[in-house]
């Protein structure tokens, strides 16, 4: 089952909520009202398919933890890597990463990454934070 980014965050920042003695409900229903920030990069990366995908997981994986199965709709031209990650402020706002790697060429692959959170009185940019440096770890 594929959860879209607003009830992965909501659930995220619920689960947040109810460790901080707050209610977890309440979190939620507030979470699914607020905006998002999000910050797509697309990358070409000089890697094979495979070692693209490798890589892509790898370095999603050292960032955050799977969201459901880690590659999210597998196929022989394209896979989806998802992870929540820490973003904002000290980590404590949850990012959604998807990472979307597409067959290039001969020995290139494509990446779109795209990075959301939510967004509530002091703008963090979390998404816009949290896209750029994945993209640069996946650059190096």
């Amino acid at each position: 089952m594929d959860r879209g980014e607003d009830e992965i965050l909501a659930d995220e920042l619920a689960a947040l909520g109810a460790v901080g003695g707050g209610s977890g409900r309440l979190t939620r229903l507030v979470a699914k009202l607020m905006k998002k920030n999000v910050h797509e990069i697309d990358l070409d990366m000089p890697l094979p398919f495979e070692g693209a995908v490798e890589r892509v997981v790898e370095v999603l994986g050292r960032a955050g933890r799977a969201v459901g199965p880690t590659r999210v709709e597998p196929d022989t031209n394209q896979e989806t890597i998802r992870v929540v990650t820490g973003g904002g402020a000290g980590g404590l706002n949850p990012a959604v990463v998807t990472a979307v790697v597409t067959r290039g060429g001969t020995g290139n692959s494509k990446v779109r990454l795209r990075a959301a959170a939510k967004e509530g009185l002091v703008k963090q940019r979390a998404g816009e934070k949290t896209a750029a440096l994945l993209a640069a770890s996946l650059g190096e």
